[in-house]
């Protein structure tokens, strides 16, 4: 009984928790760390949904269980939002179906589809259940180069013309986690035409819609004509309204699709409490005002951080959306590796991030910082991070592995 089982055995190593487990030690011996590694955001989810939440909670009938592909007034609401935002018409009874977070969405759509052996096609770095929720249900994934630019169409029919089999399903994440990439509406439309093309499935992480920082939003995947025959696109509220904890997201798009996930789904749960699903309704159908206030938030956090870095000797391009910068590993410390370096800022500078190759293998020269301090903690750990820089070789000898290899 020694063995792991099978799943599990198909999985690598948690990179992230690593950084976790020497987080807390360096907490539990008394230092300040400053927390920018996991995408946890801080802000408080805005009074009014709060003020719903009790209120709905008062009501002993939403103490029952819920309906598991989202109450209808929940459902008609996202189908609003998509109406207003995208100009894209979704039935709600037939083309959406809330979940528990976009990454419960994903999970359980790989489980819907996938058999044993199939083949998708996943960008690399990228948000890593987009990954494992194929992996763990039979599928193989073959990584593709992230970047929406003119040479992601031309690596897909490469993709295609060397997978045995032919691909099931690709996946796109813009604006994306970990890169901040952002795709336009034409690269959506080739990205269509291929996939109906090649009868590929195309299924699209939208979770940072509304986090975005340049004047043109980005787009949806179903904007393009033809996309509702080929296309499933998953949403969060978690960012959006601050209400990670809460666990609502949404699967909207390809009737047929959203018929499997639902069917999954209503095995597995059923649905979110009752007063979050009211919430988060009430959340949806409101002026916009907490949407721009979260991003003017973000926005003028993400400023800080790419100006108070490069004082301290670390320039970082500032990102075009998320609440993430992807940042390279200073050329000094490349060949340690995304890992080592993130212990090493955690060990010499009290300053947490996320190693580059917790989201694949192409992310390893580069760590995932999240906006999720204050514009006054981002500058301490700024201050924090030009002493480490200034760091002579021979005082970094002492913490740096003498076996680290790339």
């Amino acid at each position: 009984m020694s063995e792991e089982f099978h799943k599990v055995r198909r999985l690598p190593p948690y990179v992230f928790e690593q950084v976790n487990r020497l987080k807390a030690s360096a907490r539990a011996a008394g230092a300040d760390i400053i927390d920018l590694g996991m995408g946890n955001p801080d802000l408080p989810t805005p009074k009014g949904i709060v003020d719903k939440l009790c209120e709905a909670v008062q009501d002993p009938r939403t103490h029952r269980y819920s309906a598991s592909k989202g109450i209808p007034g929940l459902r008609r609401a996202q189908a609003q939002y998509y109406a207003r935002r995208f100009g894209v018409k979704l039935n709600p009874e037939t083309q959406v179906v809330a979940t528990l977070g976009s990454k419960e969405g994903f999970a359980n759509m790989a489980q819907a589809i996938t058999a044993p052996g199939d083949v998708v096609l996943c960008p690399d770095p990228t948000y890593p259940i987009h990954a494992f929720g194929f992996i763990m249900s039979g599928g193989v994934i073959r990584s593709i180069q992230a970047r929406p630019d003119d040479s992601f169409i031309p690596a897909l029919e490469r993709a295609v013309r060397h997978s045995i089999p032919k691909p099931l399903a690709l996946i796109l994440n813009y604006p994306s986690n970990p890169t901040a990439h952002v795709a336009t509406l034409d690269f959506y439309r080739d990205i269509v035409a291929f996939a109906r093309k090649h009868e590929i499935i195309v299924l699209s992480d939208l979770a940072y819609s509304e986090i975005y920082f340049d004047e043109t939003p980005p787009p949806s995947v179903l904007q393009v004509p033809g996309a509702m025959d080929v296309a499933v696109e998953f949403t969060s509220m978690s960012k959006t309204f601050s209400m990670p904890g809460w666990r609502i997201g949404f699967a909207v798009g390809n009737e047929r699709l959203i018929a499997a996930l639902t069917r999954v789904k209503s095995y597995l749960d059923y649905g979110a409490f009752t007063p979050i699903q009211v919430a988060a309704t009430a959340a949806l159908n409101g002026d916009g005002s907490d949407i721009t206030e979260v991003r003017s938030i973000y926005k003028r956090r993400r400023d800080v951080l790419v100006d108070s870095f490069a004082r301290a000797g670390w320039d970082i391009p500032s990102p075009a959306a998320t609440m993430f910068a992807w940042a390279p590993i200073p050329e000094r410390f490349r060949m340690l590796g995304s890992l080592e370096f993130s212990k090493l800022l955690i060990e010499m500078a009290d300053v947490a991030v996320a190693p580059g190759i917790g989201f694949g293998e192409h992310g390893d020269d580069y760590v995932r910082i999240a906006l999720v301090e204050n514009e006054h903690r981002i500058r301490q750990a700024a201050r924090s991070i030009k002493r480490f820089l200034a760091t002579k070789e021979e005082n970094l000898h002492n913490v740096i592995p003498l076996n680290v290899h790339r």
